[in-house]
């Protein structure tokens, strides 16, 4: 078991810890949640030792091991990725060379009868029941098994660390980690990197997992997948709750409430025993009588409610200037980089108002393109050509590190805002949380998640009818990241959005583009719909490939007007397929109500009998709204 006990860290005025203590067992798996710069990482890098509490001791048993991921990796160059990951089994090499050393003397040896050569062959013996315990025997293929689930190629495995990003290189940090598989595994956003097939292949990994996983993420779904227990940390307290993340949000309401109510009646006890105490103090026969009562009142434990953090940025997009019917189209668009070849031959055609969404593995070319049609890269063959009156608004997925550290916020933003908007900047800034006196702040002070709000305000300095988001929610904490989601699903122009977050992209795109082997697929539908069509339980499974690239070649025949009815009928029959699913989930409930005999005799039953039978006519007929939409399109 690992302890926190009484941790407190302060910076300045700012207190980040408060005394906070937390109890860690064997095969616990927390989420660790709370707003950008509450101390989640610090705490973390606490309990691995990386940094000393100004108060406060980490105690954990002297037999366990622990593994750290945090987003500061420094991978050792000039070794190939498979060199480097199987360094993890330095251990279990260790006791190989030891086998290897004890087999010489063996060899060596004639005297077979000696209590030498018995205990030789007793250290044999023990060394590799040791080492095959420890998988000594796998090791290379475990090592494969794992970098392969996490995106890398058979063909990287002997490819040098130095020719790969930060990213990948975090996966082969992971890899090492996963396969020393410590007692206690801290992850510190682990899957900012990982595309929607690594991050499906890790939870299923860690769902697994022998010993105590504590994990801070942003992705909803992943700790959804993963945790049972979330601890939250909220202006330098710590609340612990036996959940995973959906259902902390409605403990934590619950609890609050029920905080509030036991606060509000030990106020009024307390007002009425001092009430009491006044009296009695102004009576000299009962002073004494007082003077106790006041006692057991000072030692009362006052019921404590920790202030929230309700502070959250304000986005609000401008209104689009009209573009024409076509925003974007791509003509056999193909991209190489020297010898890799990442497009080849691609169309796609974007018109005014879609919702599109670029998802798949790394590497495959979602920015690759993104940076094509916003022309800050420039294709190796093909043509992208915008539509009428198309202006564009970027947010690169590194785009908070292109702001320059050297300038205040207020400077920063003035260099990106037109005249007219020279006069609203402060409030503006305000707007994204930045007080009177932030800016004047350098930008080399700010966290990642502050660098992302001001990277945002920055790009709406200017009217846009054509969002092209890189991966916008990486150093988004979760409120951040519903508040945009939420400004985005309000903007009324054309949205391009690359992202590996499936709670983000769920209901937020009406198109699915998938990049795969140099080529495009499409989806009419937002992530979880292409989820479901391709019914990845292993993402890397590529079932019904022909089938996808038939329809893919046959679509190229229609004309511009058959493929509008076409995409019009698949949004009917996927809106048909979503009213379907929520009403029978109603009447499911509803069902379950009826069946207690005692819904018969409470009061309003009749109106919820009419309501059961109004849902059950229109369930009838999204039925057959669905079934006409389904036949029209199949005729295609």
């Amino acid at each position: 078991m690992l302890t926190a006990a009484n941790i407190s860290v302060q910076y300045g005025d700012r207190v980040l810890m408060d005394k906070i203590n937390l109890v860690v067992k064997s095969k616990d798996r927390i989420g660790l949640v709370g707003r950008n710069g509450a101390g989640k990482s610090t705490l973390l890098k606490i309990i691995a030792r990386e940094k000393t509490p100004d108060e406060g001791q980490i105690d954990r048993p002297s037999d366990s091991t622990l593994g750290f991921l945090h987003q500061e990796m420094d991978i050792p160059k000039g070794k190939t990725v498979l060199d480097e990951t199987l360094s993890a089994f330095a251990e279990v090499k260790k006791l190989e060379a030891k086998i290897e050393k004890i087999n010489e003397q063996l060899g060596e040896r004639t005297d077979y009868e000696s209590d030498g050569y018995t205990q030789l062959i007793t250290q044999l013996s023990d060394a590799t029941e040791e080492f095959q315990m420890m998988g000594g025997a796998t090791m290379e293929a475990d090592a494969q098994r794992v970098l392969m689930g996490l995106g890398f190629k058979s063909s990287d495995l002997s490819r040098l660390t130095d020719e790969f990003s930060g990213g990948w290189q975090m996966r082969i940090e992971l890899t090492k980690m996963l396969l020393q598989k410590p007692s206690y595994l801290l992850l510190d956003e682990p899957t900012n990197h990982l595309d929607i097939e690594s991050i499906i292949w890790l939870e299923e990994f860690l769902k697994d997992y022998h010993g105590a996983i504590i994990v801070i993420s942003h992705d909803r779904s992943f700790l959804n997948n993963i945790t049972n227990r979330t601890v939250e940390i909220e202006l330098g307290r710590l609340t612990d709750y036996a959940s995973s993340y959906d259902q902390y949000l409605i403990d934590r309401v619950e609890r609050r409430q029920i905080l509030q109510a036991a606060a509000d009646n030990q106020n009024k006890l307390i007002a009425e025993k001092q009430k009491t105490i006044n009296r009695f103090m102004a009576k000299a026969t009962k002073t004494k009588m007082a003077q106790s009562m006041q006692k057991q009142l000072n030692k009362m434990e006052i019921i404590e409610i920790n202030p929230e953090d309700n502070s959250a940025f304000n986005i609000n997009f401008a209104p689009a200037p009209r573009s024409g019917d076509i925003a974007v189209e791509v003509k056999n668009l193909s991209k190489s980089y020297d010898e890799l070849e990442v497009l080849k031959s691609v169309d796609l055609q974007i018109e005014r108002g879609d919702r599109v969404a670029f998802i798949g593995q790394n590497g495959q070319g979602k920015t690759t393109l993104a940076k094509i049609i916003v022309d800050k890269l420039k294709a190796t063959s093909g043509d992208v050509k915008l539509g009428h009156n198309v202006s564009i608004g970027y947010y690169a997925q590194n785009q908070a590190d292109t702001l320059s550290g050297d300038l205040t916020l207020l400077e920063t933003m003035e260099s990106h805002s037109p005249p007219d908007m020279r006069t609203k900047l402060r409030s503006i800034l305000g707007a994204f949380l930045f007080s009177g006196d932030d800016a004047g702040k350098k930008v080399s002070v700010l966290s990642g998640g502050e660098r992302a709000r001001l990277a945002l305000a920055c790009m709406l300095l200017r009217p846009f009818n054509l969002l092209v988001l890189d991966e916008p929610t990486n150093h988004l904490d979760i409120v951040s990241k519903d508040i945009l989601k939420e400004a985005i699903l309000k903007f009324d122009g054309t949205m391009l959005v690359v992202s590996h977050d499936r709670d983000f992209l769920n209901d937020l795109t009406t198109r699915t583009i998938e990049f795969r082997d140099h080529k495009l697929y499409e989806y009419l539908g937002d992530v979880q719909f292409f989820l479901e069509k391709r019914k990845l339980d292993n993402m890397r499974q590529v079932e019904q490939r022909d089938v996808v690239k038939g329809k893919k070649e046959a679509k190229k025949d229609l004309s511009q007007e058959e493929r509008k009815q076409k995409k019009a009928l698949q949004r009917e029959v996927q809106n048909c397929e979503r009213k379907i699913e929520k009403l029978e989930d109603k009447i499911s409930k509803m069902e379950a109500a009826m069946a207690d005999p005692e819904f018969y005799t409470t009061p309003g039953s009749n109106k919820k009998i009419e309501e059961f039978k109004a849902l059950k006519n229109e369930l009838d007929a999204v039925m057959e709204k669905w079934e006409v939409a389904q036949e029209k399109f199949d005729t295609f």
